[in-house]
């Protein structure tokens, strides 16, 4: 019975652990990610090459500008956050700006 409970014990943390590493990288957006060509892997490996640093949000929205669906990256690099937008049709770095005093 004890190796029963222990087996149940270590399924239940296994799922927490999957859930937590899934969640990570969850994004804002995802319910549009059907309608990019451009996956959201690469559109983060262009927003750092455009502004190297570690991405702390990210989004996929409809924006005007480009294709008017672009994935938008917070970049954290030093103490400054810059934001990389990154058009999902196309891949082209549509903004890579300082963050303003009220991000959205």
């Amino acid at each position: 019975m004890q190796t029963q409970s222990v087996v149940y014990r270590s399924l239940a943390l296994a799922g927490l652990l999957s859930l937590s590493a899934t969640a990570a990288f969850a994004y804002t957006g995802q319910e549009l990610a059907g309608k990019a060509k451009i996956p959201v892997e690469q559109a983060r490996s262009i927003a750092l090459k455009a502004h190297p640093g570690a991405i702390t949000d990210e989004e996929l929205e409809k924006e005007k500008g480009g294709s008017g669906l672009r994935y938008s990256f917070d970049v954290k690099s030093g103490n400054v956050v810059y934001e990389v937008g990154v058009d999902a049709q196309t891949g082209k770095v549509l903004e890579n700006a300082k963050e303003g005093p009220n991000p959205d």
